[in-house]
């Protein structure tokens, strides 16, 4: 079968207990190293699952991996946008936040905290 539909439940089931247990998610090897579309493929519907990342099995497929899961430039800027608004509202001793026209809670501002730490960690920020 083409595709990855037949796998959705399981995939969603491994990103449901990795947070569970606070733990990353990493979506499986794509075998194909011929199948560049492919893995894009995957590695977006991984994401979109709410995988952090893809095993690899080759030098090739690095690129593509980093491109789709590392946070883009205008998430990072989101991201610090967003802890700004939540750390004027926590100075002025508010628990929550309004940023975007939205509320933005505890949850909100460690997300944005991870995906900060991970543009940090891969020189992005």
């Amino acid at each position: 079968m083409p595709g990855r539909a037949n796998l959705l439940y399981a995939l969603s089931a491994v990103v449901t207990c990795a947070r569970a247990y606070g733990l990353a998610a990493l979506d499986g090897v794509h075998l194909d190293l011929a199948d560049e579309a492919g893995l894009r493929a995957a590695c977006l519907q991984g994401r979109d699952l709410g995988f952090d990342g893809k095993t690899l099995i080759h030098p090739s497929q690095v690129g593509v991996a980093n491109e789709v899961f590392a946070p883009a430039a205008w998430e990072v800027a989101r991201a610090r946008a967003l802890l700004d608004a939540w750390e004027a509202a926590r100075a002025d001793g508010r628990s929550v936040a309004v940023f975007e026209g939205r509320l933005v809670e505890h949850l909100h501002a460690s997300e944005a905290r991870e995906l900060l730490e991970t543009a940090r960690s891969l020189d992005l920020s």
